[in-house]
């Protein structure tokens, strides 16, 4: 009795987050009707918008797997001095509001920056305004969900006794990472891809201060929203919702597969 008591009010606290969740999107989907999402998708700057937020958020989870995962498997797998203060710097982006986040990237990476006038005088790169610039924000406040689930994934996923056990038979550092490491955590650096994505196709605020231009889907719709009003941003938010869910399903299900839907009982 008190079980199922427990499992009710937790059903009934469950079913208020989702319908916190769910009602605004429902609302959303439902004003402009299948028409305006029609005449959104014929806009060919809300397709190029939306095309260059995938593209920028694909190549953002690219470079945050091949720059995050080593560090995942460095700080799941050693002690060092410091450690615990390199954690508080990679989950600082979660803390910092994304305007002051654009403000450090564009003193940074900006024409004057301290990174962004050698790149220029350098190697002919520019972050301002540019494709470069916008990866650049979405890697800044998506870093720390690959290298947090990367590390959990590495840190539960893999047996520290099966690297020992490597290590003594002759096996190299490198050959133990990727033989055995990477195929254990697998699914961890799945999930830390997939929310990589995520976080970085919805960024508005820290890519509009570095990288106004070309506009993301996000920026596009904040200027239609304040140009027209409801009308024809809705449509494109919802065009771009649909595209940005159906990515997100596949995604999680290449991560979790039927896993996630493993509970505690039958």
């Amino acid at each position: 009795m008190r079980r199922s008591a427990l499992f009710l009010l937790f059903w009934l606290a469950g079913s208020l987050a989702l319908a916190f969740t769910v009602i605004p999107l429902v609302e959303l989907v439902a004003e402009p009707g299948v028409a305006g999402v029609v005449r959104a998708a014929q806009l060919p700057d809300v397709r190029s918008a939306i095309g260059l937020s995938l593209g920028a958020a694909a190549v953002t989870a690219a470079i945050a797997t091949a720059i995050g995962v080593p560090l995942a498997w460095v700080l799941a797998g050693r002690r060092f001095p410091g450690k615990g203060l390199v954690e508080a710097v990679i989950d600082l982006p979660l803390t910092v509001p994304h305007t002051v986040a654009g403000i450090a990237l564009l003193l940074a990476f900006g024409r004057e920056g301290v990174l962004g006038a050698p790149a220029a005088q350098w190697f002919g790169l520019r972050f301002w305004g540019t494709f470069a610039g916008i990866v650049v924000a979405m890697l800044f406040v998506s870093l720390p969900y690959l290298v947090n689930a990367a590390r959990i994934g590495f840190e539960e996923g893999v047996d520290p006794h099966l690297v020992k056990v490597a290590r003594t038979l002759g096996a190299r550092p490198g050959r133990v990472f990727v033989r055995i490491a990477l195929p254990l955590a697998w699914r961890g650096i799945m999930a830390g891809i997939t929310l990589t994505f995520a976080r970085a196709i919805s960024e508005f605020a820290a890519v509009a201060m570095l990288a106004y231009y070309p506009m993301t889907a996000p920026i596009r719709i904040y200027e239609m929203f304040l140009r027209f009003g409801l009308g024809d941003s809705v449509g494109a938010a919802v065009l771009f919702l649909v595209i940005v869910l159906v990515l997100f399903v596949v995604l999680r299900h290449f991560a979790f597969g039927r896993a996630g839907q493993r509970g505690f009982g039958r």
